[in-house]
């Protein structure tokens, strides 16, 4: 049923273009996104470069001096997709392709925003990856993949083929992103800034620039859903769904969903909110904004008889420059008290510069995935490492740290499950 539908689904896609099937589509599962011939489903947004159809590829020039990059975009967009494309520079420049993008209004035009896959003439970070018109240079990053390994953009950078075509590919599962150049791997990240968009060849603005793109096909892999944690029942009232309480006198929602908790520094206990089931491979983030006191977004954790009732790992919530950091808690399992790892992993600088100060919202983020972990607050990584140590699996969870004053509020508490189906492109390489 399921090759079923995704042949009809590609069928009604090219129909719905006009386009016919090229032998790229000859991949199994690939559908063309360019007929060769001309610009039909696709949509110019940004400046004023220009685009045309010369030889079966789409040809974007720069209009020099004139503001703003340019964007030809596809009018469908695609959540889990891998991309394939081929590309030339016909006059160097800076170019990309966007993904998972979306366009909001600017001026008198459109300001495309969104991931972007770098590509340069000599090579030079192709395949890293850039947030065209929104985290791009904040706070001195440039790269959403900042822990690449350089010997892996080495590689990539010495297969790149100036004035001739290279291969692109691009795949994106759920909270995970992956690039290709020329076949050699560029990038493999997790974020969860968006996971839905069009595609869009660039031209960025300046003295000169030309692109030649080619063989654009993708396979559409459907979309991945966030699950929340706090829902509005029928009653029109916000509820845990999939969790408990622990301390429940101590939490309640307002009315546009925010979950609030006041804790005194009297009550020894921790106050919880723990997810009824274990998460293995996920992703998962919350909004949060504090008064006082000490918290965290617990993963891998589970149960013990402890005052503090989870052992595991916690995404710390702390006000300050700890938050994002990795504490491992202690816990008591059958009548003992089995020690936790303390610190494992911070990044105090760092964090000071992309959090949110003055009673500001933030959102602090953790994929697991096998031993990697990887943590973001407020769409900037903090950590990503490999921890043989790691448990496995366990709960998810909210604290209110026992035995201080603190008042907590949280909102937008989600998790992603990555799946055996997701794992196995995932671990394609």
């Amino acid at each position: 049923m399921r090759k079923f539908f995704a042949a009809v689904v590609a069928i009604g896609f090219l129909a719905s273009f006009g386009l016919t099937a090229s032998a790229a589509d000859t991949e199994e599962g690939f559908v063309s996104l360019f007929n060769g011939k001309d610009l039909a489903g696709w949509v110019k947004r940004g400046g004023s470069a220009e685009y045309q159809v010369e030889d079966g590829a789409i040809v974007g020039k720069c209009v020099p001096d004139t503001p703003g990059n340019t964007f030809m975009c596809t009018e469908k967009e695609f959540g889990n997709f891998i991309l394939r494309l081929q590309y030339k520079f016909l006059a160097d420049g800076n170019s990309g392709v966007q993904f998972r993008s979306a366009a909001r209004a600017e001026g008198n035009g459109e300001r495309v925003y969104g991931y972007q896959y770098e590509m340069r003439p000599g090579g030079d970070a192709t395949g890293r990856i850039y947030d065209e018109g929104r985290r791009g240079h904040k706070f001195g990053v440039i790269w959403l993949d900042a822990y690449t390994p350089q010997d892996r953009l080495d590689a990539a950078e010495a297969s790149s083929k100036e004035g001739e075509w290279n291969d692109v590919e691009i795949q994106c599962v759920g909270p995970s992103i992956k690039t290709w150049l020329n076949g050699n791997p560029v990038v493999d990240i997790f974020d969860s800034f968006s996971m839905k968009g069009f595609f869009g060849l660039q031209i960025h603005a300046g003295k000169s620039g030309s692109v030649a793109w080619r063989n654009i096909r993708v396979k559409d892999l459907g979309e991945s859903n966030w699950e929340p944690f706090f829902v509005k029942g029928d009653d029109g009232k916000y509820k845990l769904v999939n969790a408990k309480f622990v301390l429940p006198e101590e939490w309640s929602f307002t009315e546009d969903g925010v979950l609030c908790g006041a804790h005194s520094k009297d009550q020894k206990k921790d106050g919880l909110v723990i997810s009824t089931r274990d998460y293995d491979n996920f992703i998962a983030r919350v909004t949060y904004r504090m008064h006082g006191g000490n918290s965290a977004l617990y993963f891998r954790a589970e149960e013990t008889a402890a005052p503090w009732v989870l052992r595991g790992f916690q995404n710390e919530i702390a006000n300050s420059g700890l938050d994002s950091a990795l504490w491992h808690t202690a816990g008591i399992i059958d009548g003992k008290m089995v020690r936790g790892r303390g610190w494992v992993v911070k990044n105090e600088e760092f964090a000071e510069k992309v959090r949110n100060k003055d009673d500001q919202w933030n959102t602090t983020c953790t994929a697991a995935y096998g031993d990697r972990l990887v943590q973001t607050l407020n769409g900037f990584c903090t950590s990503d490492f490999i921890d043989e140590a790691c448990e496995k699996t366990g709960k998810l969870g909210l604290q209110m740290h026992g035995g201080a004053d603190c008042e907590m509020f949280f909102k937008d508490f989600e998790v992603m499950p990555i799946t055996e189906e997701m794992m196995k492109l995932i671990e394609r390489k």
